[in-house]
């Protein structure tokens, strides 16, 4: 075989391999930003490096996957519906209160359903693979609550922490809850319970 018959093979050869890992990590971008989406750019400025952004990405998905979230049961799901309801009418009287007992009821959440709490950072870290349209609203939230327990922020820095809270907490609500199977209406009546009666 001619040299340079062989030199233009290897050539091209080096090319495809070059051009199937670049496609490779495009590939790999175009789904980390997909799933991670705000989060995605966040985490690129922070580390100011693409390829390390994305290595950081892949960790958080991969600890993720190691962490047992399980969905809450409808009776929790109903006490954290009704505490939250309480949350929110207090801030009308009580607005710092209020704000930590959200942030508390958040943290609460979490735990229940399985995510590790003890650190904020690695909190929001977990929090951003199942939810990374609202973990940025969690930030905020946190960092307005840390500057309430130093008497630094206003009623409305507190009414907004509490609309960042509750975009987390809706979302953590939902995860992973079925809605209840209907049974196939077998045309009787229900009869009324003896609570009902």
């Amino acid at each position: 075989m001619d040299t340079g018959l062989l030199v233009a093979i290897l050539v091209v050869l080096v090319l495809l391999v070059v051009l199937a890992l670049v496609a490779g990590r495009q590939r790999r971008s175009r789904r980390l930003r997909d799933k991670f989406g705000p989060e995605y750019d966040r985490t690129v400025a922070e580390a100011g490096d693409r390829r390390e952004a994305e290595a950081t990405l892949q960790e958080r998905t991969e600890r993720r996957q190691q962490l047992d979230i399980v969905p809450l049961d409808p009776a929790a799901r109903d006490r954290y519906v009704e505490a939250w309801r309480q949350t929110q009418a207090r801030f009308v009287d009580e607005p710092a209160e209020a704000t930590r007992e959200a942030d508390r009821l958040i943290t609460e959440l979490m735990r229940e359903r399985g995510y590790p709490v003890e650190d904020f950072e690695q909190r929001a870290a977990d929090v951003s693979v199942d939810h990374p349209q609202v973990v940025d609203d969690y930030r905020a939230a946190h960092a307005i609550a840390a500057a309430n327990e130093r008497s630094e922020a206003s009623t409305e820095d507190l009414r907004q922490a509490l609309v960042h809270y509750r975009s987390l907490f809706e979302e953590l609500l939902e995860v992973g809850h079925a809605e209840p199977r209907q049974q196939p209406y077998d045309g009787r009546a229900e009869q009324p319970t003896e609570e009902a009666r």
